[in-house]
């Protein structure tokens, strides 16, 4: 146990600590005192008792596919549910990739990595640990889903949350592959590269440090993950896989199925309406994104051909999507809990509009 583990009774927490104990009732003769609580005693389990049957549902689910393809094939005949699928199939395709990769990554951070690289390899002042986690996105080529699991494994070794959430913002936004694919996208105007990286990176920076100021720690609540105790390392790297796969990836298919719905709802011409005016064609534009939840690796081509808004307007689009959208919504709040993922959204959308449009003011002008 770490000395923070030991902290007295009464101290208020910190949006930087995480308490992994257990308060026990206090006797009538000593002082309270965190302590860990011992592990339940060993049942012998009946066979089969706990096994996860996902493989043997998702083989079922293909079966039923197959079988029943032609039914389908004219249910889906219908214009609007075709647009739906497309839609969900776009943002899935896009998004496996990097879940996949993030949660592999995030798997040898918790399995191999030793908690004592990150007191090495950040700043103990966390303060000053925001800006270099927030740099730290740029090694990492992936988006918003692969992020999230990776975020929650850097708390579950001891990385300072205001660290961690820092680089949760960054990553998908300031990785050499977004920057690259946003170069490609707006060949005309190079300006925009280096405006969508410095408001990113700001963005991440001013969000860690209101966690340090405003944070709970009782707002996150990770996962326990008892399958990662008492296992080879090789056997807990494969159960941390599995888990946030599974995990994760239900949460990507709700904000999937989310951002389809939005798009088949939502008519093309409100957005024309809006390009013209400079304040709504930001917020609209904001709101888009957010809707939309579009790949970072995607979302500079999607902002090109959206060319009858403001520069500054595709900016905020570049800015806020990777950081606030349905499907990084609805896996923050299976990752981190609910009350997270209801306060710290909001609250980053507010800022990324904002440094956005102080960005765009002084480098797009």
């Amino acid at each position: 146990m770490t000395a923070p583990d030991r902290a007295p009774v009464g101290r208020a927490p910190t949006g930087d600590e995480i308490d992994w104990t257990i308060d026990v009732a206090p006797s009538t003769t000593a002082p309270a005192r965190p302590t860990i609580e011992p592990a339940a005693p060993h049942r012998r389990r009946r066979p089969g008792a706990g096994r996860d049957h996902s493989v043997e549902v998702l083989a079922v689910l293909m079966i039923l596919l197959v079988l029943f393809r032609e039914p389908l094939g004219n249910a889906i005949a219908d214009p609007r549910l075709q647009t739906w699928t497309t839609v969900f199939v776009s943002v899935m395709v896009q998004a496996v990739p990097f879940l996949v990769f993030g949660v592999v990554l995030s798997a040898v951070i918790a399995v191999f990595v030793p908690r004592s690289f990150w007191a090495k390899a950040l700043p103990r002042h966390p303060a000053l640990a925001v800006p270099v986690a927030s740099c730290a996105g740029v090694v990492l080529p992936g988006c918003e889903c692969g992020s999230v699991p990776i975020a929650g494994s850097l708390i579950r070794r001891g990385v300072t949350p205001a660290a961690a959430l820092a680089f949760l913002l960054a990553a998908p936004a300031i990785n050499p592959i977004v920057l690259a694919a946003t170069a490609v996208a707006f060949p005309n105007n190079p300006e925009l590269v280096a405006a969508r990286a410095g408001a990113s990176l700001v963005v991440a920076m001013v969000m860690g440090w209101l966690w340090l100021r405003l944070g709970r720690t009782e707002w996150i609540k990770l996962p326990y993950r008892p399958d990662l105790d008492d296992q080879s390392k090789g056997r807990a790297f494969w159960a941390a896989v599995r888990h946030d796969v599974v995990h994760a990836g239900g949460f990507l298919v709700l904000g999937a199925m989310a951002a389809a719905s939005i798009n088949v709802l939502v008519p093309e011409r409100w957005l024309q309406s809006l390009a013209d005016q400079p304040v709504l064609s930001v917020l609209a534009l904001a709101v888009l994104a957010v809707l939309l939840s579009i790949c970072s690796e995607a979302d500079a081509f999607v902002a090109a051909s959206l060319s009858q808004f403001s520069l500054t307007a595709r900016l905020t689009f570049l800015v806020v999507g990777p950081m606030v959208d349905l499907k990084l919504i609805s896996m923050q709040a299976g990752v981190f809990g609910r009350r997270f993922a209801f306060r710290f959204a909001p609250t980053t959308f507010v800022v990324a509009v904002g440094v956005s449009v102080g960005v765009g003011a002084v480098v797009l002008s």
